[in-house]
């Protein structure tokens, strides 16, 4: 909006970020920075635009940070996987196009666990990310690069994806908003692809409100994505939309299963002062009872690794990537290109994906994942029959130190207990800021989760909180 009023210029906006991205090197946010000439030029051209009094789009000129999992012609995808550091895409992902149709300037690709496949961006062939508030911490994953970005105030927003937390994790541990959207709001064509039926393409910003304009561009089908859904920002399709909820009037559902020991004290503590204010507001707290979503996790680890073995599939050194200079024969070539080019994280999921849904393993493991996911999702229906909206921590802890987790998995996975029972419901998620550790001061995020198709009514209610609560 300045830089339609000409209050600030599109060309000093993104000097501004590149000369930031430059300053804030040392916290490893970027894989790559995107060519700043011909980011300049683009700005250049938008406010030439501006004095000439020609229409512009709702992002014109804003600077934004890409998760390098997005495929764009500008620059190398590489999912900060070797197997696929040498890859230049012939493609824009729908979101680059939906965004830098509306004017918007990418200025770098940021840093992820490789594949999106881990909680804490220490998984990158690339090297870890590190916390915007804390160097010595993790920034949270698979997604940390663009939370740290955003963060960092290097960019206004910037892309995400979130398979089982990925977006609401880093989102907490660095202080900002992060958004996954109802499965299929935002189309998936062109995001190198982790877990199909989980995957979801979504934001970071610093308010709701940005949140919200970034999904009235990008929400909507796309014949390219045959799983995305109708835009709920499209009014001609009210049939598709959740009732409206008024934001002062919203009962909020709290999940009694998620008060136990394995939560870290002070994330309890920020989760009670936002109940009390709540409840001050005159908003009624439902108490409830979803036990089956202490299987969740389990569940998860089952099904994801599952596609994930199927999906990396394709990385085999021959069609396009890496490929091993050691092999001497076909065999060596997906052998070696495979195990040089993925991260141990990778390695660990195809084994586990493989073997689940191996012929004497489907039945006992997969099909039953499978049926306990149905579960899952019937009990969250139940819940919303109770109560407009959901709220419960984002992670059982803050942002931990950097190497604490590495060589412990189940560790690391118990880090996405609280998000991944929602991607397997196909739910929207809000991670919005609410407070800090007091002993750390370290950022501690909250979730509010709603049924399917409320995406926009979460977004009101965030910006409620904001104005009201805080």
């Amino acid at each position: 909006m300045k830089i339609a009023n000409k209050q600030i210029s599109a060309v000093s906006l993104v000097k501004e970020a590149f000369e930031k991205a430059r300053q804030f090197a040392k916290y490893n946010v970027f894989v790559s920075l995107a060519d700043e000439e011909k980011a300049l030029k683009k700005a250049e051209e938008i406010d030439k635009k501006i004095a000439t009094g020609e229409e512009v789009g709702p992002l014109a000129g804003v600077p934004y940070a890409l998760k390098d999992n997005f495929l764009s012609k500008e620059g190398n995808t590489t999912a900060s996987a070797k197997i696929l550091e040498p890859f230049h895409s012939p493609i824009d992902s729908t979101t680059v196009k939906k965004l830098e149709e509306a004017g918007a300037i990418m200025i770098g690709r940021t840093n992820l666990d490789a594949f999106a496949q881990g909680s804490s961006t220490e998984n990158s062939y690339f090297g870890p990310s590190h916390n915007a508030k804390d160097f010595d911490r993790v920034p949270g994953g698979s997604s940390g690069g663009s939370a740290a970005a955003v963060a960092l105030d290097i960019v206004e927003f910037a892309t995400g994806t979130d398979t089982g937390g990925s977006i609401r994790q880093p989102a907490s541990f660095n202080g900002v908003y992060g958004f996954k959207p109802t499965y299929g709001t935002i189309s998936r064509y062109g995001v190198v692809a982790m877990a199909s039926s989980t995957d979801c393409i979504g934001f970071f910003t610093k308010n709701a409100e940005d949140m919200d304009l970034l999904m009235s561009i990008c929400a909507g089908q796309d014949e390219k994505d045959l799983t995305t859904l109708p835009s709920f920002y499209n009014h001609e399709e009210q049939k598709y939309f959740v009732p409206e909820i008024a934001p002062k009037s919203a009962k909020i559902g709290i999940i009694k299963d998620f008060r136990n020991d394995s939560i870290d004290p002070e994330v309890q503590r920020v989760l009670d002062s936002q109940v009390e204010k709540l409840k001050s507001a005159g908003h009624q707290i439902v108490e409830l009872d979803m036990p089956t979503l202490k299987y969740a996790l389990a569940v998860y680890y089952i099904v994801v690794p599952a596609e994930v073995a199927s999906n990396l599939s394709r990385y085999d050194g021959i069609r396009y990537g890496y490929r091993s200079e050691h092999a001497k024969n076909l065999s060596e070539v997906f052998g070696f290109s495979r195990n040089e080019g993925f991260m141990p994280e990778n390695k660990r999921r195809i084994m586990i994906g493989n073997f689940v849904l191996s012929s004497g393993f489907y039945d006992a493991y997969f099909k039953k994942a499978e049926q306990a996911r149905t579960l899952i999702i019937e009990e969250y229906q139940k819940a919303f029959e109770k109560c407009d909206y959901l709220l419960t921590p984002v992670s059982p802890s803050p942002a931990f130190k950097l190497g604490e987790k590495v060589s412990d998995p189940v560790a690391m996975y118990f880090e996405d207990v609280m998000s991944v029972p929602i991607n397997l419901a196909g739910l929207p998620s809000l991670a919005y800021p609410a407070g800090e550790s007091q002993d750390t001061k370290m950022p501690i995020g909250l979730q509010l989760i709603g049924q399917r198709r409320s995406d926009k009514s979460i977004l009101d209610f965030a910006k409620y909180l904001a104005k009201e609560l805080n």
